[in-house]
């Protein structure tokens, strides 16, 4: 196990919110968070309409897969973070879910979607604050 918190990210398709909120971490912990995420019935691509509002911010998901999610990715991560589509992780003590209320950008244009993706960067960015406060040395 690293030393580093792990964060995942779940959403049923994988394919916007939860890749924005990956993303998000990524770039804004680099690497102090081990970052993941996954859906239950992971979708053929990335929204479209997320890959570019985050090109916006300077956050390239372009070459993002949505991936299914397993029972070993929730056991590998110390908190699971569910992104108000309903999706269920399964549950193992020890482990932190949180479950973040937001619209689904899903068949919604960049127009919609830029509100969703500055809303998860605010929750990321109190998340970061709480597991992982202080910069790599």
């Amino acid at each position: 196990m690293s030393d580093k918190p792990s964060v995942l990210f779940v959403c049923v398709h994988n394919a916007g919110r939860s890749q924005m909120a990956a993303a998000w971490l990524t770039h804004l912990a680099g690497a102090r968070v081990e970052v993941r995420s996954a859906g239950s019935n992971p979708g053929s691509a990335v929204n479209p309409a997320a890959v570019e509002a985050m090109s916006e911010v300077g956050i390239d998901i372009s070459a993002a897969t949505p991936k299914i999610l397993t029972v070993d990715a929730v056991k590998e991560s110390d908190v699971c973070i569910t992104m108000g589509c309903g999706d269920t992780c399964p549950v193992f003590p020890g482990k932190r879910y949180l479950d973040w209320q937001l619209d689904d950008p899903a068949g919604r244009g960049v127009e919609a979607v830029r509100p969703i993706r500055d809303e998860i960067k605010v929750l990321v960015e109190g998340l970061i604050a709480e597991i992982a406060p202080y910069p790599a040395a």
